[in-house]
């Protein structure tokens, strides 16, 4: 995660431990999802963790990557597009309607990467967030 922040310019922005992603992947009743990628060491050089969301239009659910990261020195050996495989066969398997997921505007590497698969972006949609001072003044 501290590489991810890293690498999208949010260095600080992590108060994730590695027991929250314990409790989210592997407790009761998990809601979040990590597929990963290993070189041929057996060395995990990549991510994709997911959830699944609904498409009211659709009426199916989604699944929603809110990460994929592979390390630096991996990138070009094919783990990105493994994992984005991945979760297309999970989709397609569950009878789901779709894959998405959110790019930052200047990370220009990864929109290239994502147009190559095919994928395109959702020109007319802004994602929108309450979170923080906000969301707790709202939530009380």
């Amino acid at each position: 995660m501290h590489e991810l922040a890293t690498y999208e310019r949010e260095p600080d922005a992590v108060v994730a431990t590695e027991q929250h992603f314990r409790d989210a992947l592997f407790g009761p009743e998990p809601k979040v999802f990590c597929n990963v990628a290993e070189d041929d060491s057996g060395e995990v050089v990549g991510f994709a963790i997911w959830f699944c969301n609904f498409s009211t239009w659709l009426g199916t659910h989604g699944i929603y990557l809110e990460d994929l990261f592979v390390r630096p020195a991996a990138r070009g050996a094919g783990h990105g597009r493994a994992l984005l495989t991945e979760l297309a066969r999970i989709a397609v398997e569950r009878g789901y309607g779709r894959v998405e997921w959110a790019v930052l505007d200047w990370n220009t590497p990864a929109q290239g990467f994502y147009r190559n698969l095919g994928a395109t972006p959702m020109e007319e949609w802004t994602t929108w967030r309450l979170t923080g001072e906000a969301l707790e003044s709202y939530g009380a």
